[in-house]
């Protein structure tokens, strides 16, 4: 197996080469994002020892704890400081590494027909701004997998930029709200100014757009579900608190899975989490 030199524009390289994904689900308001991605992931993945393909992984957060969890993962990313990064990572656990580390690309992957059990875009689709790409993504998403496999997509949800500006205060800022203004346009979000915490080149989705794809890419759509809901709107201080007191957190929780596929709120939630089956 061969690395592919994938193609991403120069300002979202710069930004992940700042080195912040490493860290950015092990505190904060990342934390629930990491509990409920790993939640729903142990709900719709098929028992271990299945092959994941986790497309986009990262710095290896979840793969490798999927690694731990029996399954066998191989991780793609098209950052080499996210490569090294998951290399280390895995070195980091002997008794479960990950199968394979890899450069490459969620349009083009390196891996033959029907070769995995699931697929994992858990950051392709953010930063793939045009339609085409990211049905590119789930088609091979759906090429790689065996009949039956499933495919689970995140993406930002378009309102979260608002709801980001309206409760940190970057709403203030004439330059966020003009972001602002485009995300809910048309979902295509620019930082023309490469402030770090106003993030980077990226598509925000609408819920409903979602399903379109997964169907669209040949796949049969499952689920969309609302990753962290409208628990993202908690302060830094608030939500901290509550996750720190074992009983808070489980009521939080447990409201953010009650209203996870509630249709009027689907879109208050920071990422939107779709789930796409293959055909037997």
């Amino acid at each position: 197996m061969t690395d592919l030199s994938p193609s991403l524009s120069p300002e979202i390289q710069a930004y992940y080469n700042r080195g912040r994904e490493a860290g950015r689900l092990t505190g904060g308001l990342g934390l629930l994002e990491r509990t409920r991605t790993e939640e729903l992931l142990a709900r719709y993945l098929p028992p271990p020892p299945a092959t994941v393909l986790d497309v986009g992984g990262g710095a290896g957060g979840y793969a490798c704890w999927l690694a731990q969890c029996g399954y066998t993962v191989h991780l793609i990313d098209p950052i080499p400081l996210h490569v090294e990064q998951a290399r280390q990572a895995s070195q980091q656990q002997p008794e479960c590494p990950l199968a394979w580390v890899s450069l490459g690309d969620a349009r083009h992957l390196d891996y033959p027909d029907a070769s995995a059990d699931a697929v994992l875009l858990l950051g392709p689709l953010y930063h793939l701004t045009a339609r085409e790409e990211r049905l590119q993504a789930w088609r091979e998403a759906g090429r790689v997998l065996r009949g039956g496999g499933v495919v689970l997509g995140a993406a930002i949800s378009r309102f979260a930029s608002a709801m980001d500006g309206l409760f940190s205060g970057y709403l203030d800022d004439p330059a966020f709200a003009a972001i602002v203004q485009q995300d809910l346009l048309d979902g295509q979000h620019r930082n023309p100014n490469d402030i770090p915490h106003y993030f980077t080149t990226a598509y925000f989705h609408h819920p409903e757009e979602l399903r379109v794809e997964v169907d669209e890419a040949g796949l049969r759509w499952a689920a969309t579900l609302a990753v962290e809901g409208f628990a993202i709107l908690l302060p830094d201080a608030d939500f901290e608190q509550r996750w720190q007191n074992p009983a808070r957190r489980q009521r939080l929780l447990d409201l953010v899975r009650a209203l996870e596929t509630e249709p009027t709120l689907l879109g208050a939630t920071g990422h939107l989490l779709a789930v796409g089956r293959k055909a037997e």
